[in-house]
C-alpha cells in the first residue's frame, strides 16, 4: 500500500480541481428537471469541465474488465448506486433521483464529487433517506482527522445510516485521491472505531458514503457498469474530497453552489 502525503501547494491544486468538480455539479443541477435526458447532462457537464481547462476523468476511465467507462460523468438514477452511464434513453421524470458523480482532472491532480439530486417534489420517505445519507458524509468526514483510522470514518457512517434501518454498501469504498483518481487507502462506510490505517496530516482521500433504503446487497447490469441494488429500492451517494489535517478535516469539494441556487 502507498499512500502519498501531500504538500500545501499540492493541496491547493487539488482544491482547485475540487471547486471546479462542485461548479460543474451546481450547472448540472440547475438542468435537473422532469424532461432531460441522462445524455444531455453528459453533454452539459464535458463542455463546462472542457471550458475550465480540466479533463474529465471519468470518460475512458476502465473497468475492471477493461472495458472505457463512454461518457464524462456518473449519472445513477433510483436503483442505481453508482456508475450509471448517461443514456439518450433515460428521461428524468417527477419524483426520480439521480446521483451524478464527477471528476476533473486540472494541473495535474484530480478532484472528485458526488450529490444525489432530487427530481421535482420526491416522496418523503426518499427525501430522508437523502438527508440522512448527507449527514452520515460529514459525520464520517468529522472522523477524518490526523491520529484517527479509516474503521473510525466507516463506523460512524455505518452506525448512523443503519439506525435508519438503511443498508450500507459493501463492495464499493471511497478511497484515497492526488495525481490518480483512486490511490491508496480505501475508505470503506462500514468497519470497526479504531481498526485500519492510521490516518495522517496530508492525505487527501474521497469519502462516498453509499446507501441504500432496503437491503445492502447490490449486482451488476449486463453494461458491465451500472451498480443497483437487488431489491431495486433506492439508493443515495454523496462524495466530498478531504484533506486530512490535526483537528479537522478540510472539505476540499462543495455543495455550496448546488445548495444556493
Amino acid at each position: 500500500m502507498k499512500i502519498f502525503l501531500k504538500t500545501e501547494d499540492e493541496i491547493d491544486l487539488m482544491r482547485k480541481a475540487n471547486q471546479l468538480v462542485g461548479s460543474t455539479l451546481a450547472e448540472l443541477g440547475r438542468h435537473v428537471q422532469p424532461g432531460i435526458t441522462t445524455l444531455q447532462l453528459d453533454k452539459i457537464a464535458e463542455e463546462f469541465i472542457r471550458d475550465h481547462g480540466a479533463i474529465p476523468t471519468f470518460k475512458n476511465f476502465p473497468n475492471p474488465y477493461g472495458e472505457p467507462f463512454p461518457a464524462s460523468i456518473c449519472t445513477s438514477v433510483n436503483d442505481v448506486v453508482v456508475h450509471g452511464i448517461p443514456n439518450a434513453d433515460v428521461v428524468l421524470k417527477e419524483g426520480d433521483i439521480i446521483s451524478i458523480d464527477c471528476g476533473t482532472l486540472l494541473d495535474g491532480y484530480n478532484g472528485d464529487s458526488c450529490y444525489t439530486f432530487a427530481v421535482g417534489e420526491v416522496s418523503p420517505e426518499v427525501r430522508k433517506l437523502l438527508n440522512v445519507t448527507k449527514e452520515s458524509l460529514y459525520r464520517g468526514i468529522e472522523q477524518a482527522v490526523a491520529g484517527k483510522h479509516v474503521g473510525d470514518i466507516g463506523a460512524t457512517i455505518q452506525d448512523y445510516c443503519e439506525s435508519f434501518g438503511y443498508g450500507v454498501v459493501r463492495e464499493l469504498t471511497g478511497h484515497g485521491i492526488g495525481k490518480e483518481m483512486h490511490e491508496d487507502p480505501k475508505i470503506p462506510n462500514y468497519g470497526r472505531h479504531g481498526n485500519g490505517v492510521m490516518l495522517k496530516a496530508g492525505v487527501c482521500i474521497a469519502i462516498e458514503p453509499m446507501i441504500t433504503m432496503g437491503d445492502y446487497h447490490i449486482g451488476m447490469l449486463p453494461d458491465k457498469w451500472s451498480i443497483v441494488t437487488c431489491d431495486r429500492k433506492p439508493a443515495a451517494h454523496f462524495e466530498h474530497t478531504i484533506a486530512i489535517r490535526k483537528g479537522k478535516a478540510e472539505i476540499l469539494s462543495t455543495f455550496e453552489e448546488i445548495e444556493n441556487h
